[in-house]
């Protein structure tokens, strides 16, 4: 499948001076883990995820994705705004009294694009489970795609779900991880070692994938299309994704410090010397 990689990159640019500039003006934000997860939601937005005009909750013929580290809502938000599920001069408002852009997002903000509030970690992977067994009962031969933290995965519920979805063969469903080794107060080897995960995902009975530069869409996109030939076949997917937290701002990246910390004038700065202005700052 041939894709328009400069177009996706082009986007990726934008929506990281977009990241930056949210969590910036309102001084509370999660920049790190949201700088890592451009290039993927990027790809799968633009370009791998059947999408149809407007929004609709139950996602009927179409692909839908689900959210489950909600805390990078500012990669989420740009990403939809570029995708025109919203106005992007609603970027402005994040984390702002009565605006529809909190810090994670949920769904009684009635906010085009969200279908769970994700601000309580570990969840989502049981919401698209469930999306997915609906599609299947539906005769609707969509896909799923969730987006799950690495650190995330110390939540027990996730592994009650990843055993419910092999057992029960949730094959229209493509679980990636954001495998960057930080979480809040450190690297997850520190926190709680995560070990393999993709021996984990193995003996769970779920077909992994591995993209070993999560930052590269070229990568990402082979990926995502070796992924989506792999469904039907019995077997949940998991995508390991091995990103960079804070990539395309040096300052950031190779720590877990911008986990949760908004730059300064003089870092935001900095930041957007590094990140061109291709489609318009909002």
């Amino acid at each position: 499948m041939s894709h328009d990689i400069s177009k996706l990159k082009s986007i990726a640019s934008q929506v990281r001076r977009d990241i930056v500039r949210m969590v910036h003006a309102c001084q509370s934000g999660h920049p790190g883990g949201s700088l890592g997860c451009t290039d993927f939601l990027v790809a799968l937005y633009f370009d791998t995820m059947k999408r149809k005009e407007g929004f609709d909750m139950k996602a009927k013929g179409e692909d839908a994705f689900y959210l489950s580290n909600g805390h990078i809502s500012p990669v989420f938000y740009s990403v939809l705004a570029h995708a025109g599920y919203f106005d992007k001069s609603e970027l402005a408002t994040f984390r702002k009294l009565n605006s529809r852009l909190q810090g994670h997002p949920t769904t009684h903000e009635g906010l085009p694009g969200i279908r769970i509030a994700s601000g309580s970690l570990g969840q989502g992977l049981s919401v698209a489970i469930g999306h997915a067994v609906g599609k299947k009962l539906d005769n609707d031969e969509n896909l799923i795609f969730s987006l799950h933290g690495d650190g995330e995965l110390q939540e027990g519920q996730n592994w009650e779900a990843i055993m419910y979805a092999s057992h029960n063969k949730v094959d229209n469903l493509i679980a990636t991880i954001d495998y960057n080794g930080q979480q809040i107060d450190g690297p997850t080897s520190k926190v709680l070692s995560l070990g393999s995960l993709k021996t984990k995902f193995e003996a769970f009975d779920w077909k992994v994938l591995e993209v070993e530069n999560g930052n590269d869409l070229e990568e990402i996109l082979t990926v995502l299309d070796e992924a989506r030939s792999l469904t039907g076949k019995g077997q949940p997917i998991c995508i390991l994704l091995k990103t960079g937290m804070g990539h395309g701002v040096d300052y950031m990246m190779g720590t877990h410090a911008w986990h949760g910390k908004a730059p300064n004038d003089e870092q935001l700065a900095t930041a957007l010397d590094q990140l061109e202005e291709t489609l318009g700052d909002y």
